[in-house]
């Protein structure tokens, strides 16, 4: 597909380079020579030196020809404008990224007056999952599909912990029936697990299971399920406003930490639940006697990534706080993974998430479209969820005669109100949504899941 990003940033980048990996045609238009330099040189990209309201580069980029449009420029009017600009070539999908929490309410009527195909706001989806994982802190990493009704969980197996020595068999059987185990990362390399692997502790085990299964999961296997009664927040962004406002409207008590006097006061009049509190969080005294010793959760959202490291490191030692750390430039994903840091939050990832989805939908948009997508395992692993029409070829077959790829596991069965964890003897219907997880990238198609 031929595809226009416009906006070089951090995102842009993040986003363009996605998409070449997908063989995708991809133009870049960005007005700073540097920024469009090192996307050309980090992937196999058209740059454009301009702007996207300009319609000489729209035209130069080759909006007439394009299949969609993606405008992430740091303006949520300049994104809206362009997309609107080239929303003058019909067959064009257009994206923006429209970030301001004063358009939050105001999205659906933004996106039909203008056309749009969709609206990204990436702090307010990854505070969506912060919020989500402070409710459930023994989980690394949530991922829902089915309206929230199925989940993607991963944990760390704790030394000790039933679990460790165990296949999965014997989980399925002695423990609980109603999930499956779709990968296992153990020291830097991969698994997507067959019924005879043998778990560990210090495993870090992603599994599928209902929402409501999960709780009960964990505590069988003597893992703590209660959700954080409090949060401490360092940086005051709009990241920190939308995961404030989430947290309280979930009765969690929350403390915010900013070094900016004027933010403090924004935040304070906006949050009047929350304490908000005008210091430097780099000062290990003011953390102390803010409570870092005692505080449920731990949330690191500067706008350095350096610093958030180091705070958050700083706060597990000091504390058996639920810790969570958002990254927006280190690259260095094997080091991080070392530190051990609970959960890392990358906003610009889970924008080129929503993007690859959409985009892969979009590439069948008669087929059997790709519902969900998430990236797992350092992006090794992805996971899908795919809308089974009446003429997929998978329909009507036993899965244990199913002809599936190697490194490939369906995990999950979407069936009206009904959720079936599966097994071999399970077999699915037209209009079903079916959960994949798999090593095997570039899938838009369920039938793509077959040799």
């Amino acid at each position: 597909m031929k595809i226009i990003i416009v906006g070089g940033g951090k995102t842009g980048a993040t986003i363009a380079a996605t998409l070449c990996d997908e063989g995708h045609d991809v133009t870049v238009i960005e007005p700073n020579p540097v920024h469009l330099h090192q996307i050309c040189d980090s992937s196999d990209v058209l740059g454009i030196l301009g702007n996207g309201l300009d319609n000489k580069a729209l035209a130069e980029a080759g909006v007439e020809a394009a299949d969609v449009l993606i405008a992430v420029t740091g303006s949520d009017e300049e994104n809206l404008l362009c997309c609107l600009f080239a929303g003058k070539n019909p067959a064009c999908a257009t994206i923006a990224r429209v970030r301001n929490p004063m358009y939050l309410k105001e999205n659906n009527f933004i996106k039909d007056r203008i056309g749009l195909s969709m609206i990204i706001n990436p702090e307010y989806a990854a505070a969506t999952e912060i919020a989500r994982l402070l409710r459930f802190p023994s989980a690394i990493e949530i991922n829902t599909f089915a309206k929230g009704r199925l989940e993607q969980l991963t944990f760390k197996i704790p030394q000790g912990s039933v679990l460790d020595g165990k296949n999965l068999n014997y989980v399925r059987t002695r423990i609980e029936s109603n999930l499956l185990f779709c990968s296992i990362e153990r020291g830097g390399e991969f698994y997507i697990p067959a019924g005879n692997f043998e778990l560990r502790a210090g495993d870090k085990a992603s599994i599928v299971i209902s929402s409501r299964g999960a709780q009960k999961f964990f505590k069988k296997i003597g893992i703590d399920t209660h959700r954080v009664p409090g949060a401490m927040i360092v940086g005051g962004g709009t990241l920190t406003y939308y995961v404030a406002q989430m947290l309280i409207d979930s009765n969690i008590a929350v403390k915010i930490i900013e070094s900016n006097h004027e933010r403090c006061n924004e935040l304070a009049e906006k949050l009047p639940e929350a304490l908000v509190i005008n210091g430097d969080a780099s000062d290990k005294s003011l953390l102390l006697e803010e409570g870092v010793a005692d505080t449920g959760a731990f949330v690191a959202l500067t706008g350095f990534d350096e610093e958030n490291v180091l705070l958050s490191l700083y706060a597990k030692e000091m504390s058996d706080a639920k810790i969570v750390t958002k990254i927006n430039r280190i690259a260095f994903d094997s080091v991080l993974a070392k530190l051990d840091l609970d959960s890392v939050i990358y906003p610009r990832n889970i924008t080129a998430e929503y993007i690859l989805q959409f985009v892969r939908a979009k590439q069948n948009a008669v087929g059997n479209n790709v519902e969900t997508l998430y990236k797992l395992v350092e992006d090794k692993v992805e996971a899908l969820e795919f809308k089974i029409n009446e003429n997929a070829p998978i329909i009507g077959i036993p899965l244990k005669d199913m002809r599936l790829k190697d490194n490939l596991l369906i995990c999950g069965i979407s069936r009206g109100k009904k959720i079936i964890i599966p097994g071999g003897n399970d077999v699915i219907q037209a209009g079903d949504t079916v959960i994949v997880v798999t090593s095997h990238k570039k899938l838009d198609d369920v039938e793509d899941i077959l040799r």
